[in-house]
């Protein structure tokens, strides 16, 4: 502390010479071209205005040399003492890592080649009373890169680049639907109750209406009722909220795009991530094969993606006979497979033997499933809501989109039937029949089209696309313990 003190109060004293040299430490508007257009459209000797902050300073007599960042591209600036002005060469050596200037010139190429702008005259624009990390090298805890996202974005090219990829892919992903049809809308965040997930809710309070609300853990049961109404294909990309855990691949503040199609199904959804992964991959990231991790493994996002059965995976791993074991045999061969299993495995309305399947799934195949895999025909206990397959009613017509090992997005062939929708959210609500929407069941009752859906998180999807474990770093200010 006592060492940062020490350089803002010379920062403080640089701040002070600038102003007696007629230097206004925090400028105005300075009209000027990126830096990347600077470089795209270089031409020897062309004057050229640019603006941004300084990451490198070498002081070298008369020449001198910055290396500017505007957040486009990076680029050197020479301060020669026969170019400048007497006042403006002077006031240059009170300029500190850090600060923000704009600089008027003309582009040059060294003897090494570099590209650079000859200065003949700079203003300050904005003074930085902060020592940057490590003369910029970045911030070395990566926790503080997190709290303060804006030096690490300053600091950090990668980073800062992350960001605008996510920024594209976002802006691709409304341009792919809205060219297929759909149409973009926007629901309640603040919510009577929570639907549409089996989530623990964040509660808030109207005082204007003097009621308790919710913010909403999903915007399903809004977006089905402009099916209702006869909006036949919507989708809506924003923010959902669930106080539950915090992890690598789970931020309590996520965002997500549902998706919803009326007279479509499951096939509908599973064509939709088809065409919108390739398209993502063609339009921002400009290969349909991305690395991630740090183990090499490369994930391939050319189409058409794997179709497999819950069931049938759990086969291929426990063998074929495992469903007509008793739970003590599947209990034995799940641990001899290196799967340590609570032998009092809970859930309502889930049989133990059927959660043991569950939890070999969850853990020994879902993990490894590193490319694009709709996984389908899932055991209706774990998705309540959706409509069952018409040969197999102990399965519903969904599938998970596993990528990388973990879920990206569920598709459903949506429950149309308010009767057999009112059982499931009977049986799903136990005795807090509170909780069931009852306007959601009478919008039901006017009749919806047959549906097909899905909901992906986008957070999760750019950690995917730009090869990053941790949802940390594809959100710019995640949620943190208090420092």
């Amino acid at each position: 502390m006592a060492e940062n003190n020490e350089y803002r109060e010379q920062r403080l004293a640089s701040m002070q010479t600038l102003k007696e040299m007629g230097y206004e430490p925090y400028g105005c508007k300075y009209d000027h071209v990126d830096l990347k257009v600077a470089r795209e459209t270089f031409e020897e000797g062309k004057g050229v205005r640019v603006a941004g902050r300084l990451l490198m300073i070498r002081r070298m007599g008369k020449m001198n040399f910055c290396t500017m960042n505007d957040g486009t591209d990076r680029f050197q600036l020479i301060f020669k003492r026969d170019e400048l002005s007497e006042t403006a060469f002077a006031a240059f050596k009170q300029l500190n890592l850090g600060d923000i200037i704009g600089a008027e010139g003309v582009l040059f190429t060294t003897q090494k080649g570099e590209k650079s702008v000859v200065v003949k005259e700079w203003t300050m624009l904005a003074k930085a009373l902060e020592q940057p990390p490590e003369k910029f090298h970045g911030l070395a805890d990566q926790e503080e890169c997190y709290r303060r996202r804006y030096v690490d974005l300053m600091t950090n090219d990668e980073s800062r680049q992350r960001f605008f990829t996510r920024s594209r892919l976002i802006m691709e992903i409304r341009k792919y639907l809205w060219d297929k049809g759909f149409v973009e809308v926007e629901t309640p965040i603040l919510q009577d109750q929570a639907g549409g997930a089996a989530a623990k809710p964040f509660f808030s309070h109207f005082n204007a209406l003097d009621k308790d609300c919710v913010m909403r853990i999903a915007p399903e049961l809004y977006l089905k009722r402009l099916l209702v109404g006869g909006m036949n294909k919507v989708f809506e990309l924003g923010k959902d909220f669930r106080n539950e855990g915090i992890d690598r691949t789970h931020n309590p503040e996520f965002t997500v795009c549902e998706i919803y199609e009326a007279y479509g199904d499951r096939t509908s959804m599973e064509a939709i991530m088809e065409g919108l992964l390739p398209h993502l991959c063609d339009k921002v990231i400009g290969t349909r094969k991305v690395a991630y991790g740090d183990k090499g493994d490369v994930i391939d996002f050319n189409p058409p993606y794997r179709r497999v059965a819950y069931k049938d995976l759990v086969k291929e791993l426990m063998g074929d006979d495992w469903f007509e074991l008793d739970f003590p045999t599947q209990l034995e061969k799940a641990k001899a497979k290196g799967r340590e299993t609570d032998t009092n495995l809970e859930l309502d309305g889930v049989t133990t033997e059927l959660m043991l399947t569950h939890e070999v799934y969850d853990k020994l195949i879902e993990r490894n499933l590193m490319q694009p895999t709709f996984v389908t025909r899932i055991p209706h206990e774990f998705v309540p809501l959706a409509k069952a397959c018409k040969d197999d009613p102990s399965l519903v017509d969904v599938f998970e989109f596993v990528v990388a090992g973990r879920e990206l997005c569920p598709g459903y062939t949506e429950q149309n039937d308010p009767l057999e929708q009112r059982k499931a959210l009977e049986n799903q609500a136990g005795e807090d029949t509170e909780k069931i929407d009852e306007d959601f069941i009478s919008a039901l009752e006017c009749g919806m089209p047959p549906t097909g859906g899905l909901g992906f998180g986008v957070d999760r999807l750019v950690m995917f696309l730009t090869g990053t474990d941790s949802i940390r770093d594809v959100v710019l200010f995640p949620q943190m313990k208090k420092a």
